[in-house]
């Protein structure tokens, strides 16, 4: 294992920093802890491990995709012959032998730049919410277009194509394996358990704002890649402005003249829901109690990623920065 290095990015995980150094500590050549502005002593916490740290600068905004760059960079700066890195969340704990699966796969196909494997919610039954995102996290396996915020990455491939997008607030790694498709490399998820995830989440509130990153990352990912052969994430972008604005407009707007028949259109919403339904059961084989869970709330979900969509586009049209939409409360984080 002397081969891969380790990235960790954080801002205020607590406890759940801890786990995830500790899963990973004395199993690679060096692992970088990156913070973005803790208040919490994560970074005094780091350092006691054995944890190389950065510290990201205020004055500029903080992206999971910058914070990656720079512990990539310093583990270079470090160990320059580091052949592989993977790249995890502070709120993520390594599952013992992930590592050495993923770095052999990485080894024996030269075709690959990224390996991922299964996240799982560390405690899938405490809330809905939680449940969702391990259902989310539930793709299949085999080669892929992408992956998520925890994956082994080829420092070869992951230079090649200048690393992350740090201006992006979400959706990073997607719109990264989309370079590297382009560049001839492939993405394969591995049939092995890869990471633990305590995402604590427990309000509906935090759902809907992580529901809005996922708006507006379909939104700039469409933006910059939308007009590649593969047609990125255009497909998403169109069936959340269609079910999220389009349909409710035209349902609502013309129930006047109409004499309320066109609320009939708002019969859309429960066939989505059975159709999401049907195909969590044939292809995922979910009981019906989860596939009902996940087609209700992808339904509803089409309604904050709407916002995220447009609150993309404005900035975009503005000239602004995009911000971080947060979906993590302080207690949470602590």
């Amino acid at each position: 294992m002397k081969q891969v290095g380790l990235v960790a990015i954080g801002r205020n995980e607590g406890v759940r920093l801890e786990a995830c150094l500790q899963s990973a500590i004395d199993k690679v050549a060096l692992v970088v802890y990156v913070d973005s502005g803790s208040t919490d002593g994560s970074l005094e916490l780091a350092r006691s491990i054995g944890c190389d740290t950065v510290e990201l600068d205020l004055s500029t905004p903080f992206t999971a995709a910058r914070a990656r760059n720079a512990g990539f960079a310093r583990l270079r700066q470090v160990v320059p012959d580091i052949e592989f890195v993977q790249f995890v969340d502070g709120d993520c704990e390594v599952v013992d032998g992930w590592l050495e699966t993923a770095q052999q796969k990485l080894a024996a196909n030269t075709e690959l730049a990224v390996v991922c494997g299964r996240r799982r919610e560390k405690f899938p039954e405490a809330t809905a919410y939680n449940r969702l995102c391990d259902i989310e996290w539930d793709t299949p396996v085999g080669e892929a277009k992408a992956c998520g915020g925890d994956s082994m990455m080829r420092v070869k491939a992951f230079e090649q194509v200048g690393g992350f997008n740090p201006t992006l607030i979400a959706g990073e790694e997607p719109e990264l394996c989309v370079r590297l498709r382009q560049n001839g490399w492939k993405i394969d998820r591995l049939d092995a358990e890869m990471t633990l995830h305590d995402a604590q989440m427990t309000g509906f509130d935090q759902w809907w704002k992580r529901c809005q990153r996922a708006g507006h990352a379909y939104a700039e990912g469409a933006w910059l890649h939308g007009n590649t052969p593969e047609r990125h994430w255009m497909k998403d972008t169109l069936s959340i402005w269609f079910w999220g604005l389009v349909l409710p407009v035209l349902a609502l707007g013309t129930a006047w003249f109409t004499h309320g028949w066109s609320l009939l259109l708002l019969i859309g919403y429960p066939i989505l829901t059975y159709r999401i339904y049907r195909r969590m059961q044939q292809q995922r084989n979910l009981p019906a109690q989860d596939a009902a869970l996940y087609a209700i709330f992808c339904a509803i979900g089409r309604f904050p990623q709407l916002q995220g969509q447009i609150q993309f586009h404005q900035r975009r049209l503005l000239g602004q920065r995009s911000n971080l939409i947060e979906y993590k409360t302080s207690k949470s984080m602590n």
